[in-house]
Order: C-alpha cells, then sequence, then structure tokens
C-alpha cells in the first residue's frame, strides 16, 4: 500500500505577501520610494527587485547599493513607505486565507507565518488584516538569527520553536516565488508547494524545487487531506 506524503504533514509553513496577503503592487511602489530617497533610479534596479521577490529586504538593498550604510538608510526608507501604504488601507488578505488558515488548524496541523519584510512591516500587516492571533507563531529573518529566504533558517526556526513536526520530512513549505521553494528544498521539508498568486510563474516555482504548484492557498487543505 503507498502513503500519500502528504499524510504525515504537521507544521505548515505559510509565506504572508503574495500568498496569503494581496501584494498588489506595494513592494515595488515602497522600493521605488526607497530608491528615490537616496537619489537612485528605481527603473535600474526593479527588474532585480522583481527577480527577488520574497528575499530579505535588507539583502536585496546589501545588493543594490554596496555598502551597509546605504542599505541600511534604504531598508529604513522602504519600511516607512510599506507601513504609510498599509495605514492607507493597501492591504489586505487573499480570497479565502484565512479560512484556509482555519481549516488547516482544524486538520490538527500548527501553521506558522513568515515573511521577507521586518518585523514592525509583518506587525503592521497583521493588525491591519485582524491577525494577530490568527496562528500561534509569525517569523521575520530577524527572529532567524537575521537570514531570510532563500536560507532555510525561518523553516527550520518555526520547527524548532513549535515542536509540532518530528523531523523535517513533516514540514510544509508553502510561498509564491523562487525564494520560498529554494528555503523549504534546503530545510529538507516534506512538501514544498507554489502558489500562482504572487511574483512567480509555475516553470519558475519548478525551477526552483516545488514538489506542487498550486493555483491558490485555498487549494492547500485538499491536497494535504
Amino acid at each position: 500500500m503507498t502513503t500519500n506524503k502528504t499524510d504525515g504533514i504537521r507544521l505548515v509553513v505559510l509565506d504572508m505577501a503574495g500568498t496569503t496577503v494581496a501584494d498588489g503592487g506595494l513592494v515595488e511602489q515602497a522600493f521605488t520610494a526607497a530608491a528615490r530617497h537616496l537619489g537612485a533610479d528605481p527603473d535600474q534596479m526593479i527588474d532585480y527587485v522583481r527577480a527577488t521577490m520574497g528575499e530579505s529586504k535588507i539583502s536585496v538593498f546589501r545588493h543594490l547599493f554596496g555598502t551597509e550604510d546605504l542599505a541600511q538608510e534604504a531598508n529604513k526608507a522602504f519600511e516607512a513607505a510599506y507601513a504609510e501604504l498599509v495605514d492607507g488601507g493597501r492591504v489586505e488578505a487573499l480570497p479565502e486565507a484565512r479560512e484556509t488558515i482555519g481549516e488547516l488548524r482544524r486538520q490538527g496541523r500548527t501553521v506558522v507565518l513568515t515573511t521577507g519584510f521586518a518585523r514592525a512591516t509583518q506587525d503592521a500587516i497583521l493588525a491591519a488584516l485582524g491577525w494577530q492571533d490568527l496562528v500561534p507563531l509569525t517569523l521575520c529573518p530577524a527572529d532567524a538569527g537575521g537570514r531570510g529566504r532563500p536560507y532555510p533558517d525561518m523553516v527550520l526556526t518555526a520547527f524548532l520553536r513549535t515542536r509540532a513536526a518530528d523531523g523535517v520530512g513533516q514540514v510544509a513549505v508553502v510561498g509564491d516565488t523562487s525564494y520560498d521553494m529554494l528555503s523549504g528544498v534546503r530545510a529538507g521539508a516534506g512538501l514544498v508547494a507554489g502558489v500562482l498568486t504572487g511574483a512567480h510563474d509555475a516553470d519558475a516555482l519548478r525551477a526552483a524545487g516545488a514538489h506542487r504548484v498550486l493555483a491558490s492557498v485555498a487549494d492547500l487543505p485538499g491536497a494535504l487531506a
């Protein structure tokens, strides 16, 4: 008898922007504001920003601006611009995202939300959505020692902190970018699933190691059941 690999998933690590939270181009808008704040031309950098969606934002700025001081200044400007957009009501949950998280928990699975944003921005998004108590743990790169995606650190931090799974094979990692997929693969997750509601298409997700590609996170409970 063959056992479905997804039967034993006990911990689900879900990305936020593009996976459970509608992005609506806010990352690009906030980046444009940050680049202009530093006197840089955002049009010359936007392709790299799009290609690295899902990566820790400070890592992106380190690559683009070269020095730590400039990267930190750009990151601060980015976070301020994004927070202003959030405060302006520009953030919303993707369809059925909240219900999906509830269904996963009813299935007996622990859910953790992760992001490449700083903690202040993540908290602002959670507050705007009323999601502060939706899951037992939320993580940003600083919570995992400072390394965001494509490193496996946030996935492994979720594994260690929740103690929900006996091994990484019982962990599912779900996101909308190649960097989400890479982090799941590098963590040894039993299921690495891409969704088509965000930055990268099915080919890019599969090339980065996705085991499954779903139309949206709403399909996840059925895929795991």
